[in-house]
């Protein structure tokens, strides 16, 4: 998502007149994109703007402020940044940044449907809703970017259309919670229908959504992804936690049961779907006997790929208010560890399960190593895939592979040759 609101941050500024620069030594503007979910996140933000302070001392420098921002920590950047600009309003950046600097010379003309200038020419995000209901107690979401609010279909179906006729190979649908997608809109059609839509546009393109709620996983939902020809067979479908008593200081709307009955829909309708999800170590209050809760549900669903959190707390939030941080760090990184071993274990077994099988992969990247190349790409999956070959492949190219070895978080592969 963060990637997705840069992307459009830098249209509007293109349009401005702006171009773009990887030098920020010579940028006359440097807009941040923010993550308010973890507080590490926030002090990085503070660490650059002590340099770009005594960059404006020697010249001329506008900083600006978007993305998720708590109002907090707003007002603590208030003096910090030049603008902050609401990342749902970038059709106000115009007029700011006129009354701002008016000596720049912007183009100033009727505003514009936000086109991404988009970071690859064969990966894309693209954002479908945005904002949440749901009031996770650990999460600053619903405070930064409001309740859920879904972009008309039309947009999303014209934006894909477009993407699929340059050649782009895959399109990952975003949202905070893409399931409740046409919700909040009578008019307009809901997910499992947008789903069925984008995946009938073309063929032999890689599509994805992210990220879903439990609560929010329909039977249709479940039925859709079944039957799409485009979508990819993995799913990220985060739990946070395998106690029940936890999930309700989390205030998750679900139970470990009904998402354990989730998952046995969802094997049953996919049967080599890979899944993924997000889990939270050391939340308020949670008793070593919950964190073994936890375990077993990870080893019970057999993730092959999991996000860790150690929590900190983040003021803003309910959980802030609500609980105190009684988890001492030493458990939280013994916690994390521990569940990661366990993750590495169970990628392992689940990726020896894919030698001798034949794949495309999509490949992201290559390095010379002596006289040959090592190729990085992944699976539809998410598996990464290593394949050693004597030419460079193509970057953002389906090739075709045998899998020949397995390893903690991927695999090795060879081309198949035609």
């Amino acid at each position: 998502m963060n990637t997705s609101d840069a992307e459009r941050l830098a249209t509007v500024l293109k349009q401005l007149g702006y171009q773009e620069t990887n030098n920020e030594k010579e940028a006359d503007l440097i807009g941040v994109i923010a993550c308010s979910v973890r507080q590490a996140a926030v002090d990085r933000i503070y660490g650059k703007l002590r340099e770009w302070q005594l960059v404006k001392v020697k010249r001329p420098l506008i900083t600006l402020l978007s993305g998720c921002v708590l109002p907090q920590d707003r007002k603590k950047f208030k003096d910090k940044f030049d603008l902050f600009i609401d990342i749902n309003h970038l059709d106000h950046i115009a007029t700011d940044l006129k009354n701002l600097a008016p000596e720049e010379k912007l183009a100033l003309s009727d505003f514009f449907s936000i086109d991404p200038s988009y970071q690859s020419d064969y990966r894309a995000y693209v954002p479908i809703m945005t904002g949440c209901n749901k009031f996770c107690t650990y999460c600053a979401v619903p405070y930064t970017r409001g309740r859920e609010m879904s972009r008309p279909s039309g947009q999303i179906i014209d934006e894909v259309k477009n993407l699929l006729s340059q050649g782009y190979k895959e399109i990952i649908l975003l949202g905070q919670n893409v399931n409740s997608y046409g919700l909040d809109r009578k008019e307009e059609i809901k997910f499992p229908e947008l789903l069925k839509k984008i995946d009938g546009l073309g063929k032999n393109f890689w599509l994805k959504f992210l990220t879903s709620h439990p609560y929010d996983m329909s039977d249709e939902l479940i039925a859709t992804m079944s039957k799409a020809q485009n979508l990819s067979h993995y799913l990220h479908l985060p739990v946070q936690s395998g106690s029940d008593a936890v999930l309700k200081k989390m205030n998750r709307h679900y139970t470990v049961a009904h998402y354990k009955k989730l998952i046995k829909k969802i094997r049953e309708a996919i049967a080599d779907i890979a899944i993924s999800t997000d889990i939270i170590v050391g939340f308020p209050t949670e008793t070593e006997v919950q964190f073994k809760e936890t375990l077993k549900l990870v080893k019970e669903v057999g993730y092959n790929t999991a996000y860790f959190a150690q929590y900190s707390p983040r003021v803003g939030t309910a959980a802030t208010k609500m609980f105190k941080d009684d988890v001492p760090k030493t458990t939280k990184k013994k916690r994390w560890q521990e569940l990661n071993k366990l993750i590495g274990q169970q990628s392992l077994n689940f990726n020896k399960k894919l030698i001798g099988k034949t794949a495309l992969v999509l490949i992201d990247q290559n390095e010379k190593i002596d006289k040959n190349y090592l190729n990085l790409g992944k699976l539809a999956n998410y598996t990464t895939v290593k394949i050693n070959t004597s030419k460079p492949l193509k970057i953002g190219g389906f090739v075709k592979v045998k899998i020949t070895k397995a390893l903690n978080w991927g695999v090795e592969g060879a081309i198949i040759k035609k």
